[in-house]
Formats: C-alpha cells, structure tokens, sequence
C-alpha cells in the first residue's frame, strides 16, 4: 500500500537454526520491491532485536559467511569472565551492535542497486530463533 509517497512497511519472518548465522534475505527484499512494482527509490531492511543485525556482503563464496563469522566469535568471546548480563548473552549484543539494526539500499530500474557480489543478511548472534525483519520502501 502507498501512503504519501511512501510504501507501508511489511514485516517478515525468518528462523535461524544456529547460535550464530547469516542468513541470505536478498531475495525476499527484492521480491518485495518487485511485487510493488517500484522502479526508483530506495529500501530499508531493519532488525528489532538486539541480539541480531542486519548487513551487506559478499554473496558469491559461503566461505565469506564462515570466515566472517569465525573473525567476530575471535573478537568477541562468548563467555568472558566479566560479563554481567544476566542471560549470559553479552557476546550477541556486542556483535549486533557491531553489526548494526538496518541497512538502506537504492532501488534503480526495479532493481536493488547491489554490487555484483553483494547480498543483504540477517545476522543471527543469539539463536536459533524465531525472528522477524522489516522492509520499506521508500519511492
């Protein structure tokens, strides 16, 4: 639905099977966009949880996921003996902010305007879990 120039937000729903996971949503944004047949604008994919993010990389090698994933488990330990949050999940906090709640892409000719190996993720730091996304669009 169109309001003032400006595409109602839709929420999505996504389960992770993993503590830590990137899970590919490029496709289900673009399905989105291309259902509202937008030709020019702009998308933005945020996360409501604190414990999870959203970002954009590298979508041609699953080694990147891997490898990106080992990198912040070696800069943010999950069990560090100063930790006092009570649901011992500091670690996944630490990464979603790191990581970061939204990403904004620009929409060109019905299309996400996305580098020839870039994909949007959602970043699971604190799962498996039932987790929800939100895209709009802005025209």
């Amino acid at each position: 639905m169109k309001k003032g120039g400006i595409f109602v937000l839709k929420q999505f729903h996504i389960t992770t099977k993993k503590r830590d996971e990137m899970v590919e949503i490029t496709d289900i944004v673009r399905g989105y966009l291309q259902s509202l047949n937008v030709q020019d604008g702009a998308v933005i994919v945020y996360c409501p949880h604190t414990t999870a993010g959203i970002t954009i990389n590298e979508n041609a090698d699953p080694d990147v996921k891997r490898d990106m994933m080992n990198r912040w488990n070696d800069l943010i330990v999950w069990n560090h003996p100063e930790d006092r949050h009570f649901e011992g999940n500091t670690a996944a906090h630490m990464k979603a902010s790191y990581v970061g709640a939204s990403q904004h892409v620009i929409v060109s000719n019905g299309d996400l305007l996305l580098g020839t190996w870039q994909g949007i993720y959602f970043c699971e730091f604190d799962g498996p879990r039932n987790r929800t996304f939100y895209v709009k669009v802005l025209k």
